[in-house]
């Protein structure tokens, strides 16, 4: 079965992927130079994926669709599944077929499982420090133009949850929307007005808790808050709506916000900043 994700088109992404790197469209692009000058038109490789870290494995499957869009008959055989855990040395695809193909897919290849296990394994590394089945890890917005979507499956196939996925499916009020309304209350009662379903609002102090729930908020953003402020502004929603902790929160301190008793915590470094695993592939003629 092919790759999918709602939302996301990978046969474009595979195509507009290699065209930049083919640089189709300049004077003189649409070509591999390096492997058509230096490469047999009908030499073959087999070639090994594998792992240097141990990863939450991600991307897999998309980095199939690279190698199989430049030969439709390579032979590819996956040995993990994404959402797995590989400990350094382990072995993730093995592939054979023409080594022009192999080599122009690469780095696109390569760049995509990186990226994408990165991700995956940084959530897994703050799930495991949070230690906490009650609370739920989730992404944010920040997230690299044109891959939102791959990160945030990454960041479920390293066993976090996915916020909300763009500016639509969600309303959430900040501090400058309530600048321009005026108050808490005031832009949640626009948003009500405005018949949007999912209302998440963000609340900074615990006096701002009580207007955005009158208001009918369907979810309160706890923003900057230390955990026993967050203890507090728990205590007083009293499970009317599902609380979520956000803002600075890293490894030191995700545990202890995480036991406050809210239903989420929010991290933007987590597709922000995770950095790339360390994945290489080795090719051999045959």
């Amino acid at each position: 079965m092919a790759f999918t994700l709602p939302g996301f088109d990978l046969d474009t992404f595979v195509r507009e992927t290699l065209a930049e790197d083919l640089g189709i469209g300049f004077p003189g692009g649409g070509k591999d130079v390096t492997s058509q000058s230096v490469i047999p038109a009908d030499a073959r490789f087999s070639g090994v994926m594998d792992t240097r870290d141990p990863i939450r494995v991600a991307g897999l499957e998309v980095a199939e669709a690279f190698f199989r869009a430049l030969d439709p008959e390579m032979e590819i055989d996956l040995l993990v599944q994404d959402g797995d855990a590989a400990p350094a040395g382990t072995d993730l695809m093995r592939l054979s077929g023409n080594a022009r193909a192999m080599l122009t897919a690469e780095r696109c290849a390569l760049n995509t499982v990186q990226h994408l296990s990165g991700i995956a394994t940084m959530v897994r590394h703050y799930v495991d420090t949070m230690d906490n089945p009650d609370c739920t890890l989730l992404d944010t917005r920040k997230t690299i133009p044109g891959l939102r979507f791959l990160e945030k499956y990454a960041v479920t196939m390293g066993g976090g949850s996915n916020h909300r996925m763009g500016l639509w499916d969600a309303a959430m009020i900040k501090d400058n929307h309530v600048l321009v309304a005026g108050n808490v209350g005031e832009a949640v009662r626009r948003a009500v007005d405005a018949g949007v379903k999912e209302i998440i609002c963000e609340v900074d102090r615990i006096d701002q808790i009580e207007p955005a729930l009158q208001a009918g908020a369907t979810r309160l953003l706890l923003d900057n808050m230390e955990p026993d402020t967050l203890r507090e502004a728990v205590a007083i929603v009293a499970g009317r709506v599902p609380t979520e902790a956000s803002g600075g929160i890293n490894l030191d301190t995700i545990k202890a916000k995480a036991a406050t008793g809210v239903n989420y915590v929010s991290v933007g470094r987590l597709t922000q900043s995770a950095p790339a695993a360390d994945i290489g592939l080795d090719f051999t003629p045959l």
